[in-house]
């Protein structure tokens, strides 16, 4: 397929409709005018991208003065500090690559509600936190919901958790403090107690549009020959019947979670306007979840589609017009090599999200642990692309979601057949099925002991922290768990960490796991936030202080060293090791990871570009000797060499 490229912009100013040019006649001068430019700028691109999706649906022109004079509306409605703030965004586009740090966290968790996370700011603010991703606050379906990510209103949020005005105090609260909050917006599917549900369960043919209907068995067998089982255990099949309709509707998740459809252009425009009143509230970035399912096409296994990427670049443009000091993060957990459309490098080219998560190389660092060999890291990022300007990975050691191996299939499929084993392996040994293991996770999604699907549990039990039984065993594990939110630091564009990891905190207790709703096992990893090891963070003599510790101090680097920036275009230098992963980032920086349990001594000279100066170890100081540099187990460092 050829690459099609946008078509030009217009000359001069974009036409306009009546009723926009009307609506910002009656508009503050400065408002309009900033207006009418960014619309002459995305509405060659927007107007592009819809036809190709909806111009052959009914009233096509009169809704798509509709979907503008919406966004121009809420544009104008922008509380002013966030519209100081977009202007000062729009003058500095690559703003979120400049040393940012995320922390991810589900709000009962962290902090009981959104007021409870006020009292929390003070925390990320010492850790140098300046993105905050809370997990789903949105108004919920009644539970099992899927921790929230079934949502029954885009515009309300959970009782348990608050309220709008709560949510608006707190994102204010939190901008003083230089923290952007992250809100998952799920693209994908509605709670069955959504109210476009619960319309077209009562016989409305109208909001009947807004879902994926099957009459047979012959038909969704037609479709599931090729579709992937997402909860093979819990949820297997992607269809439920309702029997209200007398059909099924498509369930790519859980039966309680109604796929869209997008092909109905209402379902876009009210998406849209949803995101969009809430970037009016002051939330700064959305997490786009299960971007890859948004459009289905019979014949392929409904992801990634061409449609998907023209949905997105269209959301784009719309927050480029209302809110530009907004983030769109693409949560498509995938192999890298389906990544880039996420980045408008596809056949489609334009902006589309500005953010990915690199779940290869998360997965590929755990691998590279359980083997104690990174030549799986080395050919993650060898095929990872160079990004477009204002782009960024985001990088992560942990999340919400199981360690998912197949992501890593590309990979492993290209240096043989029987490579896939080592995903079994890698599984095994993080679930404490091998012999020798020091790891309390378990196997998540798996239908038999030979499958290979999902690792559940936190880093800490991950790494053999909760079992270690000696003094020398919890040092080895603080210093795998250093090593590996090292490297995720030293990669990404925006690194993300997982709440509870700054302290070492082990798996959700198994009396509380019991107490929770539902079989869902990544409960496993969602435990509450351990106040007993937060009072301990600055206790050097306890292991959650040490942890504590080291990660404050490589994110103080990160900050303090303009050659660590994301600005800075990463390489993978060749190593003399097995074990060990160089890196280079721009001209100046480098980093040394060793995933071995036993020290390496390397000459370095030979692996440097020429001309490099001897460096500095970040952290300490120290002048490295780069004829003979000496990494202890696990050891993750990086070195700054002075400028020519």
């Amino acid at each position: 397929m050829s690459v099609i490229e946008d078509r030009p912009a217009l000359v001069g100013e974009a036409h306009l409709p009546a009723v926009l040019n009307d609506l910002l006649a009656h508009a503050d001068a400065d408002r309009a005018d900033v207006l009418r430019a960014r619309l002459n700028q995305e509405l060659p691109r927007l107007r592009d991208r819809l036809s190709r999706l909806y111009s052959c649906t009914p009233d096509y022109a009169q809704w798509l003065d509709q979907v503008l004079v919406q966004t121009v509306q809420t544009a104008l409605n922008r509380p002013a500090d966030l519209w100081a703030l977009d202007l000062q965004r729009e003058a500095n586009p690559n703003w979120h690559l400049q040393g940012m740090l995320g922390y991810c966290t589900y709000t009962d968790k962290f902090a009981g509600n959104l007021a409870g996370v006020r009292q929390r700011i003070p925390h990320l603010q010492e850790l140098g936190v300046t993105y905050l991703h809370l997990l789903p606050f949105l108004k919920p379906g009644t539970p099992p919901n899927d921790g929230g990510f079934a949502v029954a209103s885009y515009d309300e949020v959970d009782p348990q958790l608050g309220t709008l005005a709560d949510l608006q105090q707190l994102t204010r609260e939190l901008r003083t403090a230089g923290i952007s909050l992250c809100s998952d917006f799920v693209l994908n599917h509605v709670s069955h107690e959504h109210e476009w549900a619960m319309q077209a369960r009562a016989g409305s043919a109208h909001h009947q549009s807004f879902f994926h209907w099957v009459k047979s068995q012959a038909q969704i067998a037609a479709y599931e020959k090729n579709l992937v089982q997402i909860f093979p255990n819990t949820a297997p099949g992607n269809f439920t019947f309702v029997p209200e309709v007398n059909a099924w509707t498509w369930t790519t998740f859980y039966p309680y979670q109604w796929d869209l459809n997008y092909a109905q252009p209402v379902v876009f425009s009210e998406m849209a306007k949803s995101l969009l009143q809430l970037a009016n509230h002051g939330v700064e970035a959305f997490r786009l979840d299960s971007t890859g399912f948004l459009w289905k096409r019979e014949g392929t296994n409904c992801m990634n589609q061409p449609e998907v990427h023209w949905l997105l670049q269209a959301l784009r443009c719309l927050t480029n017009i209302a809110a530009p000091g907004t983030l769109l993060k693409a949560e498509a957990i995938m192999p890298t090599q389906d990544l880039p459309p996420y980045f408008g490098l596809g056949d489609t080219q334009g902006p589309e999200c500005h953010v990915a998560y690199h779940s290869s190389l998360m997965s590929a660092s755990w691998v590279a642990l359980a083997e104690e060999n990174t030549q799986l890291i080395q050919d993650v990022l060898a095929h990872t692309p160079a990004l477009p300007e204002g782009c960024a990975w985001m990088t992560y050691v942990r999340c919400h979601d199981d360690i998912g191996w197949n992501v890593l299939r590309p990979e492993l499929d290209a240096r043989g057949p029987d490579q896939r084993s080592r995903l079994l392996h890698a599984s095994q040994f993080f679930a404490g099925q091998i012999e020798g293991s020091y790891a309390q996770g378990a196997a998540f999604q798996a239908s038999d002991s030979n499958a290979v699907h999902g690792t559940n549990g936190m880093a800490a039990a991950l790494v053999g922290l909760t079992s270690a039984q000696t003094p020398e065993e919890q040092l080895a594990a603080t210093a795998r768990l250093n090593l590996l939110q090292s490297l995720s630091l030293f990669v990404g564009g925006l690194p993300l960490i997982y709440m509870g990891d700054e302290l070492g905190q082990g798996n959700t207790s198994s009396a509380e796991l019991a107490a929770r709703q539902g079989p869902d096992g990544r409960e496993l990893h969602r435990p509450v936030f351990d106040e007993a090891l937060f009072a301990q963070r600055h206790d050097s003599h306890t292991t959650a202080g040490r942890i504590y510790t080291a990660m404050r101090a490589f994110v103080r680097a990160k900050k303090q060293h303009p050659a660590l920036s994301a600005e800075h275009a990463l390489c993978l230098l060749q190593s003399p090791h097995p074990s060990v992963l160089l890196l280079k980032r721009g001209e100046q920086a480098l980093g040394l990871f060793n995933f071995s349990g036993a020290s390496v001594t390397l000459n370095l000279s030979s692996s440097l570009p020429t001309g490099l100066q001897v460096p500095t170890h970040a952290l300490t100081q120290h002048v490295a000797d780069m004829n003979a540099y000496t990494l202890a187990p696990y050891a993750a460092d990086w070195l700054i060499a002075p400028r020519s």
